[in-house]
């Protein structure tokens, strides 16, 4: 197998990871649920080709095809694929996410044009809730969870309390940098506090390798480095860009997609600027200083 190919983790008879090497842009992980009977999926990718491939891994395992899809928020890499499992499966998702899905359409297209995405028709959740969901497949209670604004504005969480695994969505990428722009940091910083009181002991990132409850230590230091930045920077009346260009990562250096600091001082200025968390922020100046931060060149999808 080569080393960034995807790969199935059965972390319980139950329960299975999905994980796509090495969790950058566009690389994200799905994992699954079943008793046997049913199956249900928890995001899909971001390729038709991605996507299939997640559908036989899954038929691989020796599980039903998924029933019930469950998307952790909007964006393209989780939902794309999708199309892939309708409409033989449901597709569940925060009431905002499906909000967000059908506003975004196909914004993957607008910033990666080159990429082949396939055929990936906007499926967005037919089934929607607010604060709290439930699922049952056998005897394993599947946990649907909104923080709140976090990574965007219709996250979920999805939480086996019997088998101690979370699957969080992008409220956290293991060794990646965090992504708040179409959020909050402050409400990251919340999630990341609801996340903490579930008291997982697996925790299947939305990008990376699988992880500890230690991610959510890591990830927290980051935002407030954000923050702190932001707050100094702000008073020097510096630019998000300006301060990013200056900024030296120390322990955050080796993440992937360092390029994302500028984006997310974008989101910590408009929250301390007063302005409402998820509050839009102009996206093609939020990637053009993100390409500045990547040595001039546009983020690349690795899909």
């Amino acid at each position: 197998m080569a080393a960034d190919a995807p790969y199935i983790v059965q972390l319980t008879p139950e329960v299975h990871a999905y994980i796509q090497p090495d969790g950058g842009w566009c690389l994200n992980n799905a994992g699954f649920v079943s008793d046997g009977g049913r199956t249900l999926l928890v995001d899909t990718a971001a390729t038709e080709r991605r996507a299939r491939m997640l559908r036989e891994a899954v038929l691989a395992t020796g599980v039903p095809l998924p029933s019930t899809v469950v998307n952790t928020h909007h964006h393209g890499d989780h939902t794309y694929g999708n199309g892939v499992f309708t409409p033989e499966a449901l597709v569940i998702g925060h009431e905002d996410c499906r909000r967000e899905q059908l506003g975004a359409g196909h914004q993957l297209h607008l910033i990666w044009p080159r990429t082949e995405f396939g055929e990936v028709p906007v499926t967005a959740p037919v089934l929607t809730y607010r604060g709290t969901m439930t699922a049952h497949l056998g005897d394993t209670e599947v946990r649907l969870l909104h923080p709140g604004v976090a990574h965007t504005t219709g996250d979920t969480v999805v939480w086996l309390p019997r088998q101690r695994i979370v699957f969080t969505g992008d409220l956290v990428f293991a060794g990646g940098t965090p992504f708040v722009p179409m959020g909050s940091l402050a409400g990251s910083l919340r999630a990341l506090d609801l996340l903490r009181e579930l008291d997982a002991e697996t925790v299947v990132p939305g990008h990376g390798p699988l992880a500890d409850p230690g991610a959510y230590d890591a990830t927290e230091r980051y935002l407030r480095f954000v923050l702190e930045l932001a707050e100094t920077g702000r008073a020097k009346g510096q630019t998000p860009l300006e301060t990013a260009r200056q900024t030296d990562l120390g322990e955050f250096a080796e993440w992937r997609e360092s390029e994302r600091l500028v984006a997310n001082l974008h989101r910590a200025h408009a929250e301390l600027d007063g302005l409402p968390e998820g509050s839009p922020l102009d996206p093609v100046r939020v990637f053009s200083d993100m390409a500045v931060m990547n040595g001039g060149e546009p983020v690349a999808c690795h899909a």
